[in-house]
């Protein structure tokens, strides 16, 4: 398994356009991901799941994928979110 923690650094938080790309990338590949916040754990590659822990500015989570390409799923979930100035 692979996991890194990021703090969101977006005004408005992981709120419906940056929920949609995250579960975009995440089904671009064959291993589970899955967010952790809060004491709650999502798929990654659920909307509605990421949607419903409203993770707002400030807070931090972690992302973890467990598969045979579980580091490139992580790796490309962290570049767009520190590309789209989401996290870091």
């Amino acid at each position: 398994m692979v996991e890194q923690q990021f703090t969101v650094t977006d005004k408005a938080g992981i709120h419906a356009r940056p929920a949609a790309m995250l579960v975009s990338v995440a089904n671009k590949f064959v291993s589970d991901v899955n967010l952790d916040y809060s004491g709650k754990n999502v798929n990654l590659k659920s909307i509605l799941g990421v949607m419903s822990l409203g993770i707002g500015h400030g807070e931090t989570f972690k992302l973890n994928a467990n598969g045979a390409d579980a580091q490139e799923a992580i790796n490309e979930l962290a570049s767009t979110l520190k590309t789209e100035g989401l996290a870091e």
